[in-house]
């Protein structure tokens, strides 16, 4: 693993996803500095996160008023891919830290980030991403899959007959 980048308290985090639904790209974004770090993440990645954060904050000291500029910034070209995501919350600064490791090959070396946010800057990404995630394709009632405007093999009724919705 290469060494970690580590961007220390950010100026702004946040997540977008480009394309229509069923074809978006989600992007998590970090702001440090002058340092902007776009990492391409999964739609599912981004519903854990989101629904974690939202269990971590209201165990915490009640957050401060919530950042509203959260929209992307620049270029939507992710610096890598996030394989996997670790979190913890640092009492002694009170700052949750999250440490995002690339996605490669078994024998290969990655890329990884280490930053931390604010309780109202996770607070406000949580929100954030559930709207996006939400506001994707709805799913299958039986199968909980995304349903497809051009048809939906739904694996619990074996493919046969597509849910009425």
């Amino acid at each position: 693993m290469s060494p970690a980048v580590d961007l220390g308290d950010l100026d702004r985090f946040t997540v977008g996803a480009v394309g229509p639904p069923g074809r978006r790209v989600f992007l998590l974004q970090c702001h440090s500095a002058s340092t902007v770090l776009t990492l391409k993440v999964e739609k599912q990645q981004v519903a854990v996160l989101a629904e974690y954060l939202g269990r971590l904050i209201p165990t915490l000291d009640r957050p401060g008023t919530l950042p509203r500029d959260l929209d992307l910034e620049g270029s939507s070209e992710p610096d890598w891919v996030i394989g996997t995501l670790g979190v913890s919350y640092e009492e002694v600064i009170d700052r949750i830290v999250i440490v995002a490791e690339e996605m490669v090959g078994e024998d290969e070396e990655g890329e990884s980030a280490r930053f931390a946010v604010t309780r109202e800057q996770a607070a406000a990404f949580a929100i954030r991403a559930t709207t996006l995630v939400a506001s994707g394709r709805p799913s299958c009632p039986l199968c909980g899959f995304p349903l497809d405007p051009s048809g939906h093999a739904c694996p619990r009724t074996n493919g046969h007959r597509p849910p009425v919705s």
